[in-house]
């Protein structure tokens, strides 16, 4: 395993679990990437972040994934640097970009619960969390 861990910033945090959603089922998206670019762009909680991080802290993420203990010590990591308060945002990131191709896979579906675990979220707010990201992508 990875001797030295990066430290990683309340917003990388975020951005960590975003691009471990997309990254769970073995392929990243196109719309998974724009996802997390527009949410980076545009989400208040990222007004101060430097998006250029974006590209290290997947990099991280990714190498994680490769690792025996990787998940473990992803979400080591980002319970490290996130506040308890923005566990439920950072669920909700997970879920827009789980649903931004219009279609949960296995792998996403295994790392929203994961998440919700990891976070101790709710289930009746991991309920409301997922039904606002799914009617936020409905298609006409």
């Amino acid at each position: 395993m990875t001797t030295e861990l990066p430290s990683l910033s309340p917003c990388d945090a975020l951005v960590a679990v975003m691009v471990a959603v997309s990254a769970s089922d073995q392929t990243i998206r196109t719309s998974e990437l724009v996802a997390i670019q527009r949410m980076v762009d545009h989400a208040p909680v990222f007004a101060q972040y430097d998006d250029d991080r974006i590209r290290a802290v997947s990099q991280t993420v990714i190498s994680l994934f490769e690792e025996e203990d990787g998940l473990d010590a992803l979400f080591g990591l980002i319970r490290e640097a996130l506040p308890e308060k923005l566990y439920e945002t950072a669920y909700a990131l997970a879920c827009d970009v789980a649903a931004a191709d219009g279609r949960l896979y296995e792998g996403e579906i295994e790392m929203l619960a994961e998440i919700r675990h990891q976070m101790s979220i709710s289930r009746l707010h991991a309920a409301a969390i997922e039904l606002s990201s799914q009617v936020r992508h409905r298609v006409v």
